[in-house]
């Protein structure tokens, strides 16, 4: 019998300052207010720089002042926060890293697999190589970073993902992909699917316009933003899933991959 609680979730859409944390942090801590009472609050990708090629010059240490702040901000409004950002890990090598604050003061991370060639984001950073599960309430949620989404077998975790959760700077220019991909993630899947993007246009004159939502294992949308700017909203029911998996159960039949 499932007796998992459901779970709130709130996603951050918005503008961001190109290159400047402080003001991102700033503008994110008035947003987060809105967030309270949420168990899972999710911001864009690159959330205080925008996407950035300058890993060097931007980069923070794992425990800069964007990693102390996302903490304190988990214990202040009581919820789960993630999103990524620039980071230079011990080993030196720079990373797009999402950090998943807990309200305990504790925190794990996933690094991004799959870099945007088109951008060169391969040659100012490290991929990264583990495939991670968050445990929250008894969900369990894969975060993934915007072009891991184009790599199905890389989100494959065929009936034991709860929550695949995408966070993202991804161009208007491709919106028709983002759309259309975010659904066939939920029904391969069979789970639901959050996807965090963000608006406005950066320091590179890039436009983006959002399309935020969170998606059912059937890939019905449960919310949609659009190209509005704030903190969405929705609920999302373990019950549901299950009896959607007991009556399809296709994840039975899915084929098993390994990774080098």
């Amino acid at each position: 019998m499932n007796n998992k609680p459901d779970l709130e979730l709130a996603l951050i859409q918005t503008t961001l300052a190109w290159h400047d944390p402080a003001a991102n942090r700033e503008h994110f801590q008035t947003l987060l207010e809105q967030a309270r009472g949420a168990d899972l609050v999710i911001l864009p990708e690159m959330f205080t720089t925008g996407f950035s090629m300058e890993s060097a010059e931007l980069a923070e240490p794992e425990d800069g002042p964007s990693s102390v702040w996302l903490r304190e901000q988990a214990q202040r409004i009581g919820a789960v926060i993630c999103g990524s950002l620039i980071i230079q890990a011990a080993d030196g090598s720079y990373r797009n890293r999402l950090l998943w604050a807990r309200p305990d003061g504790s925190f794990a991370y996933y690094d991004k697999r799959h870099l945007f060639r088109m951008a060169s984001e391969h040659k100012h950073y490290s991929a990264g190589d583990q495939r991670v599960v968050f445990d929250l309430k008894g969900w369990r949620v894969r975060p993934l970073i915007c072009y891991d989404l184009r790599f199905p077998v890389w989100s494959r975790d065929a009936g034991g993902t709860d929550l695949l959760l995408y966070t993202a700077n991804w161009p208007g220019a491709r919106r028709q992909h983002w759309n259309r991909l975010l659904p066939a993630r939920a029904i391969e899947n069979l789970c639901y699917v959050a996807a965090v993007n963000r608006v406005g246009e950066d320091g590179k004159g890039h436009g983006y316009t959002g399309d935020s939502q969170v998606l059912d294992f059937q890939g019905e949308a449960l919310l949609t933003a659009g190209e509005g700017d704030g903190v969405f909203r929705t609920r999302l029911s373990h019950d549901a899933l299950s009896t959607y998996r007991e009556c399809f159960p296709a994840h039975l039949d899915a084929d098993a991959f390994t990774f080098d």
